[in-house]
């Protein structure tokens, strides 16, 4: 949507990558990019499972270029955040409670020393995290937009008895193994590409940053991720507070994603008292920031409206 050039595949000027503390003392990979002048406010942006920053850098461009404040991290055990298992470049968690602790600190110290209005967006799983985060009080920034959020999984079997086969093969062994060899869904003929995204283009920039930076590669989940990602998804669908939880939120779904449950994004979104659901069809797969330019142009157009509409001060 941005009508100046602008190369994907370099840290932008002005930006840094650096690395942020935890309280236990584990290094995130973190991207900051300030603005010169008088800023319209910050973005905190975090991406989903297996995500690494460069992905959203064009994205990134967008909100720059309006005047934002635009921050992300690599979440723990993923992209250049570090591994929690010697299992290779396995994506591993013991409990979705790690992440929201690193994302409650991250964020306290992230709206303390940048500009408001701050807004907190999430893409799949960064959506689920970001949502349950709200929820959970753990932040309250002035608004949230979650992208293709990871609110169900998407699965040939239903959640239910998903969780219950999870719990049952990835409780044999050691639960830190990965779950399956490659793609993003082991069960599917669609490729990890048709998966994430329609733009041939896009989905080579990811590439050319795996090949750049293996080190920051993430394959499959480990069996632990998944079973901790269906009782976090269920859990936070049933979470009582979802009806008062009045940050003002705005929903990007795609209604045929293939890796995550759309249906149970709308039914969940639905409950909220403050939200704004935008749906897309067939012309979009989970990948919605980075897709063709009219699906990506689309929702870039419907962020801008809603900040300016709701962001006080933006």
């Amino acid at each position: 949507m941005a009508s100046f050039p602008f190369d994907r595949r370099a840290i932008p000027a002005g930006a840094s990558i650096t690395h942020w503390t935890t309280r236990d003392s584990w290094a995130l990979r973190c991207f900051s990019w300030p603005v010169t002048g008088a800023p319209r406010g910050s973005i905190l942006f975090q991406g989903g499972r297996g995500d690494v920053i460069e992905k959203y850098l064009e994205t990134f461009a967008h909100w720059h270029s309006r005047g934002w404040t635009v921050t992300s991290f690599d979440w723990r055990g993923q992209g250049g955040s570090g591994r929690l298992t010697d299992a290779g470049n396995c994506g591993h968690i013991a409990d979705f409670a790690q992440y929201i602790e690193d994302f409650e600190a991250f964020a306290r110290d992230w709206m303390a020393r940048t500009p408001g209005p701050h807004v907190i967006m999430g893409h799949s799983m960064g959506g689920h995290l970001v949502l349950r985060g709200l929820v959970e009080g753990v932040v309250r920034p002035d608004a949230a937009v979650l992208v293709a959020p990871m609110l169900g999984l998407k699965g040939p079997f239903g959640a239910a008895l998903g969780e219950r086969l999870a719990r049952l093969l990835g409780g044999v062994g050691n639960s830190a193994r990965p779950a399956w060899k490659s793609n993003e869904r082991p069960y599917t003929t669609d490729t990890r590409e048709s998966l994430l995204t329609h733009d041939p283009d896009r989905y080579q920039d990811e590439l050319w940053w795996q090949q750049t930076n293996p080190g920051n590669v993430t394959g499959p989940p480990s069996w632990k991720w998944v079973i901790e990602a269906f009782r976090s998804t269920r859990e936070l669908r049933a979470h009582p507070a979802l009806r008062t939880m009045d940050v003002p939120v705005l929903a990007l779904v795609a209604e045929h994603d293939g890796l995550v449950d759309a249906r149970a994004a709308l039914a969940l979104l639905a409950k909220l008292p403050d939200a704004r659901i935008v749906r897309f069809g067939k012309e979009s797969a989970h990948e919605i920031l980075r897709e063709v330019d009219k699906v990506r142009n689309r929702a870039l157009g419907e962020i801008d409206l809603f900040l300016e509409a709701r962001v006080r001060g933006a």
